[in-house]
């Protein structure tokens, strides 16, 4: 039986690529801080603790993997990257796990080592029209990312690839572009734009206006994560090394996100357009790459990925009112 090695098991994209793998046969061992938030894990073994202590890392990377999956980072919405506040707690803990996790796998011969890096290592001069961004793998230098974020991905990209070029880690690096599903985070802060315009909306009655950050004409991608998950086992058991996008080239106004929830729900939704963390002024994957290199590239439409999505929110957000009801 093949075996595999998830880090970050714990959070979304993690838990779902557990069930992923456990549906094709896998051994799985999954890793993190916590147990997944909102579903049981299905990984055979799964171990709680912090990837940033080097020891415990050689614990949990003790035998031969066939494919280990780097997911684990400190992360979260605009609203938790872009302030500032978190810039230093961000840079470090990401960058430790990586450095932790890679020589770890290194020195136990587990060559075979997927990388999630992110669109925010872009440079952001090249995001400034919101109509027109360029996000192709080879526009990434000069480096200029907007955000400490974005510049430790970079950094940790550089990382995964010097091991692959001078100690023979067979690597593979992707730049996620937005991925939201069910099961995700969709308050607390960490969240991102889809999640939290479903819990505006769920929350508000027909009519009402919810508080949307900035002008609203900002554009982004968000990619479905059966999507994301799908792009992500091709590419690591394909012969491409990356980076190469995995995200949707479907692109959407934040403004036009808001009324494609607000169909769903069924209610009329006003925007009030308030100051807030913003990123860059438009992001969308460009998807040439991963075309040809893979055969393939994302299909599904946002829409079809927001109607799962907004239903399994609805469901979070009632049964918290009820509970705070109870109280």
């Amino acid at each position: 039986m093949k075996a595999a090695l998830v880090c970050g098991a714990g959070g979304f994209i993690g838990n779902h690529l557990v069930k992923r793998l456990k549906r094709e046969g896998f051994w799985v061992r999954g890793v993190d801080l916590k147990f997944p938030e909102y579903a049981d894990t299905e990984a055979d073994d799964f171990v709680v603790g912090d990837l940033r202590d080097p020891s415990f890392v050689r614990d949990v990377i003790d035998r031969k993997f066939d494919e280990t999956y780097q997911l684990a980072a400190d992360m979260g919405g605009a609203g938790f990257i872009f302030s500032g506040e978190n810039d230093a707690a961000i840079m470090h803990n990401s960058a430790t796990i990586n450095l932790n996790i890679l020589d770890a796998a290194y020195k136990r011969n587990n060559k075979r080592i997927f990388y999630s890096s992110s669109a925010c290592m872009y440079p952001a001069h090249n995001q400034d029209d919101p109509d027109n961004p360029n996000c192709r793998e080879d526009s990434a230098y000069p480096a200029a990312p907007d955000s400490e974020y974005g510049w430790e991905k970079l950094f940790s990209e550089r990382l995964y690839l010097s091991y692959a070029r001078c100690r023979g880690m067979d690597v593979r690096v992707a730049r996620y572009h937005n991925i939201f599903g069910p099961e995700g985070t969709w308050d607390g802060g960490r969240e991102k734009a889809p999640a939290a315009l479903c819990r505006k909306i769920a929350l508000a009655n027909n009519g009402d206006a919810i508080d949307v950050w900035g002008d609203g004409q900002q554009t982004r991608s968000f990619l479905y994560v059966d999507d994301c998950l799908e792009g992500t086992v091709r590419l690591t058991r394909s012969d491409f090394q990356g980076p190469v996008n995995i995200g949707s080239d479907e692109m959407v106004s934040i403004n036009g996100l808001v009324d494609m929830i607000a169909d769903i729900a069924g209610k009329t939704v006003k925007r009030n357009n308030v100051p807030g963390p913003l990123g860059v002024r438009g992001r969308n994957s460009h998807n040439a790459l991963i075309q040809e290199k893979l055969g393939w590239a994302p299909s599904r439409p946002l829409l079809r990925g927001l109607e799962i999505t907004y239903e399994w929110i609805e469901r979070q957000v009632h049964s918290n009112v009820a509970m705070n009801l109870a109280e």
